[in-house]
């Protein structure tokens, strides 16, 4: 029977944290200005563009090398899903009309720590991925440059959870603290730096982290509930 109580009172909380996600889409406006650059590469230019429309995501090929997250179709489904968010932003690196780069930014999953203050103007940099052919030619520094050259991303709180399990390590023959610093250094492009966390996840590995950036008009409340989320084990005792 408990069991059964535990599913229910489960099943119940996502439906609540499903409900709390939309509903702080409406609250708040999300204003989305397109911004683009041309990248140089070895391999050709790039255009790296966004936010970028649901419709002008699907009307674009979408690489079959992107595969750090699922299979190139679906995920190519995911993030037309994620552009037609009210709080959604796809941000494309592009070959003509070929998808060979994004970085997506949505609110948290409802089952995570970050959705649990019920924030309007906090954000998640939930993916980012470049094709091998143009990794280190600076393509995920250039989408994140380009992200926040939108003035409204001053209004948000913008987070990324990084998990050394998540890493290509295998493909791209660096080990764990090789690549936590190039990510690092990735992120610092895009104004984010590292914060503590007491996060269970975060912290059951030294190379994981919690990276932020404080828009410029966050207020001192919204940067206390960030500090609270920050540290909510604190509170337990």
């Amino acid at each position: 029977m408990k069991n059964i109580e535990n599913v229910f009172l489960l099943f119940f909380s996502c439906i609540i944290g499903v409900i709390v996600i939309i509903f702080r889409g409406e609250l708040m406006e999300h204003k989305k200005i397109y911004n683009a650059m041309e990248l140089k590469t070895k391999h050709g230019n790039l255009i790296i563009e966004g936010p970028i429309s649901a419709e002008d995501i699907a009307r674009y090929d979408f690489h079959e090398d992107l595969v750090a997250f699922r299979p190139p179709t679906q995920q190519h489904k995911a993030i037309v899903g994620i552009a037609k968010l009210p709080e959604g932003r796809i941000l494309i690196a592009r070959d003509n009309m070929t998808i060979v780069g994004y970085v997506t930014y949505l609110y948290p999953d409802p089952l995570e720590r970050w959705s649990k203050g019920q924030m309007t103007n906090l954000i998640e940099l939930g993916a980012i991925e470049v094709i091998p052919k143009y990794r280190g030619a600076g393509v995920g520094k250039t989408l994140l440059r380009v992200s926040m050259m939108d003035d409204a991303m001053e209004d948000y709180i913008t987070i990324t959870t990084e998990y050394y399990w998540h890493w290509d390590l295998k493909g791209t023959g660096l080990n764990v603290w090789e690549y936590r610093k190039i990510m690092e250094k990735m992120m610092n492009a895009g104004g984010l730096e590292y914060f503590a966390t007491d996060d269970p996840e975060i912290s059951s590995h030294p190379a994981n982290c919690l990276m932020a950036k404080i828009g410029s008009r966050i207020d001192t409340e919204s940067i206390q509930r960030f500090d609270q989320l920050r540290f909510m084990n604190r509170f337990m005792y």
